[in-house]
């Protein structure tokens, strides 16, 4: 039976960010030095027989002579641009943004008193979460701490005895020394109650003195004790009075209710009648999440595309996007954000603010839900791509549905080879009762002529497209 009361932590999420739909963060930390493979590399690096390990080894030396503590002086930010960062979130049409707090490499991002491995203390001298969070702000941008320390639970054990995660005194970089077993995903010893402690330490510092709007854990945050991961809530809601805070988490680390369910690379396949929000990357890569050499990204059509389909569901999609260890973005995420940017100008009407319609989605990539698995690389779900492999035109039949106010958007996920668009589920015996009184098409200055008929609403095309994909039909009824 469970100690504490937790339908006193559990509330309604609050309307802005339900409005907000669109969130954009930021993995930077020790790990982007060496851009090797993903942020996993301060784990990877001491593994023996792991890529990381053999690249760490032929580069910086054994884990022994240069350990990961070693990298901290190396990530020097010096092109690290707070205001910049505020504008790339603005211009992405982002309504809530944030770096990373703490990764699982006991790294903190923060001015803190509790863990003096910190970003003021070493690497670039700078409070990032604080500076981040001032510009943010100037911009009218709500913000986000995310937290990932509950990983640090043995992470840096090393297969290696020799590491320097063992020498004595560098506890106070790498945590306590546990068995090795307890940095497995799915970990065979949980941690102790000092290590508890810290946690929630580390958190409450980031409230008091940052005042975050949202609060946002990684997974495995159950293992921490229960009475502690029940204290976050009830301290960031009930003791600080943030009414309108949000805590998002993922799988079981908080009971519903208490947040807003976080989806990692995943969805859901049908409108829920929650909140809830998906966590993914405009890094094209299996696993990473912060920057790596010759870096890849998503198109902006895919992001665009992927988010329509979230927002039909319910949800919120938070993208991150990894900067240099200086402090500087790719030019291409830069670009590509700024495209996102650009059709949510236009068509931001049919996103921000909406609510479900009666069914979310029609087409032929409409089923399939997942959850990305970390240990499982293969399972996670990326729907811009999946309407990529969809056939050589992903129109047919392809649409996503969204409600504000009095209209209802049908979002087309490509524009019809033959001039149309068929909408077979708003046919005169379909889901839409409503008579349709007219349909246009921002960026269009004139209605489309449409008929609707059993087989469903059969609207033309304008002859010009008005960006370059997902097009949204707002329907009058």
């Amino acid at each position: 039976m469970s100690k504490v009361d937790w339908n006193s932590v559990k509330k309604e999420v609050p309307e802005w960010f339900r409005d907000a739909k669109f969130g954009l963060f930021f993995h930077w930390g020790p790990y982007s030095v060496p851009a090797y493979q993903d942020e996993w590399y301060s784990r990877r690096m001491y593994e023996k027989g792991n890529p990381c390990y053999r690249h760490h080894e032929e580069t910086f030396g054994s884990v022994h002579d240069f350990g990961y503590k070693d990298f901290y002086p190396m990530m020097k930010g010096e092109k690290f641009d707070p205001g910049e960062w505020a504008a790339l979130a603005v211009r992405s049409g982002a309504k809530y943004a944030g770096p990373v707090s703490e990764h699982a490499d006991n790294f903190a991002m923060w001015d803190s008193r509790v863990n003096p491995v910190n970003s003021v203390n070493y690497g670039p001298g700078r409070d990032v979460l604080g500076e981040c969070f001032e510009a943010f702000r100037k911009e009218g941008l709500r913000t986000l701490a995310t937290f990932h320390h509950q990983w640090l639970w043995g992470w840096f054990m090393s297969s290696d005895v020799e590491a320097d995660v063992y020498l004595p005194g560098n506890e106070k970089y790498y945590g306590p020394i546990v068995p090795l077993e307890a940095n497995r995903a799915n970990p065979h010893c949980g941690p102790d109650r000092k290590f508890c402690e810290n946690w929630k330490e580390k958190v409450y510092e980031v409230i008091d003195q940052y005042d975050p709007d949202v609060v946002y854990f990684d997974s495995r945050a159950v293992i921490i004790d229960e009475d502690i991961r029940f204290s976050i809530p009830d301290y960031f809601y009930n003791t600080k009075g943030k009414k309108d805070g949000v805590i998002t988490y993922k799988w079981e680390d908080y009971p519903e209710g208490t947040g807003v369910f976080d989806i990692e690379c995943g969805r859901f396949t049908e409108p829920q009648p929650f909140p809830w929000q998906v966590d993914d990357r405009l890094e094209d890569h299996p696993t990473t999440w912060s920057m790596v050499e010759n870096p890849k990204y998503r198109s902006s059509g895919r992001i665009i595309r992927q988010l329509c389909d979230i927002v039909s569901k319910n949800g919120n999609l938070l993208l991150n996007v990894g900067p240099y260890a200086d402090g500087s973005f790719h030019p291409d995420a830069v670009r590509i954000l700024n495209e996102v940017g650009e059709w949510l100008a236009l068509n931001g009407e049919a996103i921000y603010g909406t609510t479900p319609f009666t069914i979310a989605a029609e087409g032929r990539t409409a089923a399939g839900e997942g959850n990305y698995d970390a240990e499982k690389l293969g399972q996670q779900v990326d729907l811009g791509r999946a309407i990529d492999r969809s056939g050589s035109d992903p129109s047919e039949g392809e649409f996503r549905f969204t409600v504000k106010n009095d209209a209802l958007y049908v979002i087309a996920m490509g524009w019809p080879e033959d001039g149309t668009f068929h909408i077979r589920a708003l046919g005169n015996s379909g889901v839409y009762e409503r008579p349709v009184e007219a349909v246009t098409m921002p960026g269009c200055p004139d209605s489309l002529a449409f008929t609707r008929d059993a087989e469903g609403l059969h609207v033309t095309a304008p002859d010009r497209r008005p960006c370059k994909s997902a097009y949204v039909l707002k329907i009058n009824g």
